[in-house]
């Protein structure tokens, strides 16, 4: 008589796997630490700033080795991604992440590397500027992309204005190249304004023709307003440069529409605060972690840092004291949302 022993199956790698559908919008945790960072420096919290510095920082690397590895051994899974146009433009989650490292270290006067990190952001801008609007129009067939248009298309602006921030933020400290870095900080901000202009209709557009379930309203919506902010904190910094040519020229337009973009911003909260209540509360949908939670943390923080700096740029105390303010809660929802991912991953559940 005999009898089959079954050999235990081989456990399932979850790293592997985690790294196949990792979501190529995780960016957003490093864009999140790191402006919520930057905040709390801005309060004198120097201790506190450190640690999310490092934590940025070991973020940052581990997704790029993350997504380096998941080009390498899923390459196609990564090229559907960018095709999406539902999913494809939180890759410029990448731009906006590598620029606000860059910021960072360059309000630490680490100038060195805040430039080579400069240079990163403005190639990865450049290729994925012209890549991910082609792929989301011309490679979908029949099936048109506005039925995808959602709250992570504002992530194009996004990055365009994160590089203006951090060339801003460069120019003053620098010996040499501050009209090339002032025109550069120019350039994308003004490309950057008439990116939010184009992401806001479609998206409106979208909203109107294509009534929204409970599943469509995500987190991403939130980056509506993290846009506002991230053109005010920009428009803030480049009017604290020191004297350019192109300074001298938009100086007084950017300082008026800075106002003009944190004003929209603010009136941008209450509608997203009551989409969330109608999402969470009265349709029932699950409050979990996700990566997209990050999209919620990162406005909060910019608002924040923007209103700090548009304050101080545009002598407006009322709006410094707001984005003083802002910036608490920006904190409060990074150690909620960070608490949670540790959570998740504690749980067996590696980011994804």
């Amino acid at each position: 008589m005999s009898s089959t022993v079954e050999e235990p199956s081989a456990p399932h790698s979850a790293i592997p796997e985690s790294v196949r559908t990792l979501d190529v919008g995780y960016f957003a945790l490093v864009m999140a630490t790191g402006i919520v960072s930057t905040g709390v420096q801005t309060h004198g919290l120097s201790k506190v700033a450190a640690v999310l510095l490092w934590v940025m920082g070991i973020a940052y690397g581990v997704l790029v080795i993350a997504n380096v590895v998941r080009m390498s051994l899923f390459g196609r899974e990564f090229r559907a991604d960018l095709a999406d146009p539902h999913k494809g433009f939180a890759a410029f989650t990448f731009v906006a992440a590598t620029n606000v490292v860059g910021t960072r270290l360059a309000g630490d006067t680490h100038y060195g590397l805040a430039i080579l990190f400069l240079v990163i952001g403005v190639v990865a801008w450049s290729l994925l500027g012209y890549l991910v609007p082609w792929l989301a129009v011309f490679s979908q067939g029949e099936r048109t992309a506005l039925t995808d248009v959602n709250g992570t298309w504002f992530v194009w602006a996004v990055a365009s204005q994160s590089i203006a921030v951090l060339a801003a933020t460069l120019q003053p400290g620098l010996t040499s190249g501050r009209a090339e870095l002032a025109l550069i900080a120019v350039f994308c901000w003004s490309v950057g304004v008439f990116l939010y202009v184009v992401a806001g209709f479609l998206v409106v557009l979208r909203l109107l023709i294509h009534r929204p379930d409970p599943q469509d309203l995500t987190p991403p919506y939130w980056v509506a307003m993290g846009a506002t902010a991230i053109t005010v904190f920009a428009g803030a910094r480049i009017v604290q440069m020191a004297d350019a040519p192109v300074v001298a020229v938009t100086g007084h337009l950017i300082a008026g529409a800075a106002v003009l973009f944190w004003s929209f911003g603010t009136w941008l909260i209450p509608p997203l605060i009551a989409a969330g209540f109608w999402r969470h509360v009265i349709r029932r949908v699950p409050l979990s972690y996700s990566p997209g939670l990050w999209s919620i943390v990162f406005p909060l923080g910019m608002y924040g840092v923007a209103g700090h700096y548009l304050g101080q740029a545009d002598q407006l105390p009322i709006v410094g004291l707001i984005g003083d303010l802002e910036i608490w809660v920006a904190l409060v929802a990074w150690v909620l949302t960070f608490g949670a991912m540790l959570a998740h991953i504690g749980a067996g559940r590696l980011p994804a």
